[in-house]
């Protein structure tokens, strides 16, 4: 009978007994997200990049940098937490963002450009 208790555990914790939470990894963790912060900070107060609009795709850059580092090092996502289950979940709310950010701004552009020309407003009250 005690045999059969030898084995008795929960399944579920797997793969999150394999990752442990350790003040060195939010160390780590710390230090990259201060200088994630530090640099593009540094970037705009300096001007050092020749237009604001290079500026802003750096600073994007950095800032798509940082979204990771706090999602591995603080919010301990990983590949084997919870089976995959949460980083799948990840995937597809990001899926979802890019969907309708990308179709927002088509719809916003579209509409931009297809609408009618009104040189003079008094004009258009006329119509």
């Amino acid at each position: 009978m005690a045999a059969n208790h030898a084995h008795d555990h929960d399944d579920h914790l797997d793969g999150e007994a394999d990752f442990h939470v350790s003040y060195k990894g939010y160390a780590t963790g710390f230090i990259l997200s201060v200088i994630l912060t530090a640099i593009p900070f540094w970037l705009v107060m300096a001007k050092v990049l020749p237009s604001p609009q290079m500026t802003g795709f750096v600073i994007l850059g950095f800032a798509a940098v940082q979204m990771v580092v706090h999602m591995i090092y603080f919010l301990h996502m990983n590949a084997k937490v919870e089976q995959g289950w949460s980083m799948l979940a990840l995937l597809f709310t990001a899926a979802l963002v890019v969907i309708m950010l990308a179709g927002s701004v088509w719809v916003m552009y579209h509409m931009n450009t297809n609408m009618m020309p009104t040189p003079d407003p008094a004009a258009m009250r006329n119509m």
